[in-house]
């Protein structure tokens, strides 16, 4: 009998790694808050760690800065089982955010690091790790991007490169929205430039709010218009979520809706990213799962929970749950 081939990364998401310094006190803001936890952060590793503990081999390629923040960085996502191996670290600083948490676990963010390493991704570099992993194994593969790696330049040529490489290659194409108006000088540009990079992807998945911003106006004829926009383009499939309320995902032909289970939430930070990551282990590992209401209901519920569980801690990443422990929550 022959040996089964070798599966590499199957998931290689490219963006902003940095730290997440989360007040340890509930419910405080960022003006009460004297004692912080530390976390590994960005919504592009937190998507890869969110697909690895569900058992899909993911991979990031980002830069950091070469500081003692960057080496924790991608020392977190090693023990994490992601590939780190196309992170570059550069002589900039790594980007800190502070997240101040609300009673009910809601966030707001303030970040440190001018001019950050994330910025100064090249394309060449991303190119590069899209080719790598394609000659890694077999099976399906997906570049995920989020949006702050589209404020600035190089970053934002790299993200263009990547996805035409992926595309190349048979790949699929993950955007989630994720705006975080902080990065951005104008948001008519935040607008334009995100639209039209979500406009390149198979998978969009962005939060309620986001969606209004995308489209200028909120309501449920607002969200209809955009993800009918996207739905003529090239995507498969846009999810939208709605924090507590679950999310809804919508596709030619259907829509489902999927509740949050009801947790004891401590901290959303990472929960859409969870979702992404869950979506997108799916997607990778269950063919078809889009082609049709039933599949794309089961997805949508599994994905909620397991978002859910992940607030029940602090953190982003050191907050995901594995399979093992995801099952038995649904279970019980």
């Amino acid at each position: 009998m022959s040996a089964p081939a070798h599966v590499g990364p199957r998931l290689l998401c490219l963006g902003e790694l940095l730290v997440d310094m989360v007040p340890s006190e509930p419910g405080a803001s960022l003006t009460e808050a004297r004692a912080y936890l530390w976390a590994a952060g960005g919504a592009p590793a937190n998507v890869a760690v969110a697909a690895a503990r569900l058992g899909t081999p993911s991979a990031v390629v980002a830069a950091v800065g070469d500081d003692p923040f960057g080496a924790a960085l991608v020392a977190e996502l090693e023990r994490a089982g992601v590939d780190a191996s196309d992170v570059v670290r550069l002589p900039r600083p790594t980007a800190v955010a502070f997240v101040a948490l609300g009673a009910a676990g809601e966030r707001d963010f303030l970040f440190y690091g001018h001019d950050p390493a994330h910025d100064h991704l090249d394309p060449e570099r991303a190119v590069a790790a899209v080719r790598r992993l394609a000659d890694a194994g077999e099976g399906a593969r997906c570049l995920h991007f989020g949006s702050v790696c589209l404020a600035r330049d190089p970053a934002r040529e790299a993200t263009a490169a990547a996805i035409a490489a992926a595309r190349a290659g048979g790949w699929l194409v993950s955007c989630d929205v994720n705006v975080r108006t902080a990065f951005w000088a104008d948001l008519d540009e935040a607008r334009a430039v995100i639209g039209r990079f979500a406009a390149e992807a198979d998978v969009v998945k962005l939060s309620a709010e986001e969606a209004a911003f995308l489209a200028g106006g909120s309501g449920d004829a607002a969200e209809a218009e955009l993800t009918d926009a996207l739905l003529k383009g090239r995507a498969r499939v846009v999810v939208i979520s709605r924090g507590a309320d679950g999310a809804t995902a919508y596709a030619w032909g259907y829509r489902v809706d999927a509740p949050a289970p009801r947790v004891p939430s401590v901290d959303t930070t990472g929960a859409g990213d969870a979702l992404t990551g869950a979506l997108l282990a799916a997607t990778l590992t269950r063919p078809g799962t889009w082609d049709d209401a039933a599949g794309a209901q089961a997805a949508l519920e599994r994905a909620c929970a397991f978002a859910a569980l992940t607030t029940t801690r602090r953190g982003a990443i050191p907050a995901y749950p594995d399979a093992a422990a995801l099952e038995a929550f649904l279970a019980g």
